[in-house]
């Protein structure tokens, strides 16, 4: 990774000299490079493109598509720690969102064709269509350690066939981007104007089926929600109205909800909330029930009276363990964040309902008496384990008692 056990960049004679006598150094055509002064170099693929983010990891074993198509991930490099990434190709089922809002991705292995009766496209094929690059030949579980250790890092990659790759250029990227804390970007990625969605959860064979006999009219403010979590709404009996992150309080109440939801989304929520917590505010007054998931959660709890903050490294897979508090079950989560609700600042008459096994962070919390709740993790499981679908089925026993 062109780093010492310390966490010292090596130098550049250092590199050479591991380079066997008689043997030439690999024609390199990507690198990236971190604003604390560590080179990697590896090979490209994806588009030929230069970027700039956070680089995060992530430890999912499976899902890779609809990782990188999370609207969540803007501005962010993503380390996948699993080494097998692209071996299932790509198609146009396993998305999102349409336009993937990721910078770029890092991989241990070179990406092969796939193999896979659903496969569509190469994966490479696929980054280029949406203007992404990616690096290989990565230790990527070494490059996460590095991470673990400094905190989230602002890094630049390129991608360059043939090979020019200005070190100092990406190194100036790196130390000048501002990073994501005080960053709105779910003006970004959100729609710009209302929509209906009524399809289902995806099923072999069947694809996504549309739901026409829904119970109750829910009104989801886009902050970048992930596909399935519409799906997994209406698959539960919801007609779902799309909003824009931005929306008022009155486009959001004119329709009349059952109940509002507040989706996933990337950035600060501090700087987003600029403009989205009047709108909830005013949704908590009329009494409407409110389930939040994700930026959702954290938009929620400052709404509230709480306070949010960046996390060191943040949570990113889909082995996370969570525990209700109330019960003591745990589920096995799937989570993609880096800012956290503070459990300390949370006001009286709100409760804190779910707890993080690996931190202890907050990852649920309620407002007694009240049809309002939200947690941190993804419950619709896209990709990562389904212990939590239970969730939506809570947002529609409150929507019935209401």
């Amino acid at each position: 990774m062109g780093q010492q056990p310390g966490g010292r960049a090596r130098s550049e004679e250092h590199r050479a000299a591991e380079i066997p006598p008689g043997r030439q150094p690999p024609p390199y055509t990507a690198a990236l490079v971190l604003a604390d002064g560590t080179v990697i170099r590896g090979q490209g693929f994806g588009a030929s493109a230069t970027v700039v983010g956070e680089v995060c990891f992530n430890t999912g074993m499976a899902g890779y598509q609809e990782t990188l198509s999370d609207p969540s991930y803007a501005g962010q490099i993503i380390n996948f720690t699993f080494p097998h990434i692209g071996n299932v190709g790509a198609n146009l089922e396993d998305i999102e969102s349409t336009n993937p809002a990721v910078r770029g991705m890092v991989v241990r292995d070179a990406i092969t064709d796939p193999s896979n009766f659903r496969a569509e496209f190469t994966l490479d094929a696929w980054l280029r269509r949406h203007n992404v690059p990616g690096i290989s030949g990565v230790d990527t579980r070494r490059l996460t350690r590095h991470i673990r250790a400094a905190g989230a890092l602002s890094g630049a990659l390129v991608h360059d066939p043939h090979g020019k790759l200005d070190i100092a250029a990406l190194q100036k990227l790196a130390r000048e981007w501002p990073g994501l804390e005080g960053m709105d970007l779910a003006k970004g990625v959100s729609t710009t104007q209302a929509y209906e969605w009524n399809k289902r959860r995806w099923k072999l064979g069947a694809g996504y089926a549309e739901r026409t006999d829904a119970k109750f009219r829910v009104v989801a403010v886009d902050y970048g929600a992930k596909q399935n979590i519409l799906r997994s709404l209406c698959e539960v009996g919801c007609a779902v109205t799309v909003v824009p992150a931005t929306a008022t309080a009155e486009e959001i109440l004119r329709h009349n909800p059952d109940g509002v939801f507040l989706s996933n989304g990337p950035g600060d929520p501090a700087a987003t909330g600029e403009y989205a917590l009047a709108p909830i505010r005013a949704v908590l007054e009329k009494g409407t029930p409110l389930f939040g998931i994700c930026l959702g959660h954290q938009l929620l709890g400052l709404a509230l009276g709480a306070k949010t903050h960046k996390m060191r490294q943040g949570h990113r897979g889909a082995n996370h363990p969570v525990k209700e508090i109330t019960t003591g079950k745990v589920e096995i989560t799937s989570q993609n964040h880096g800012f956290a609700v503070d459990p300390d600042t949370l006001p009286r008459g709100v409760s804190a309902t779910h707890v993080s096994l690996f931190d202890n962070t907050l990852e649920g919390l309620k407002v007694d008496n009240a049809p309002v709740y939200s947690v941190q993790y993804h419950p619709e499981a896209s990709p990562g384990p389904q212990d939590s679908h239970y969730l939506f089925h809570r947002f529609i026993d409150l929507m019935e008692r209401n």
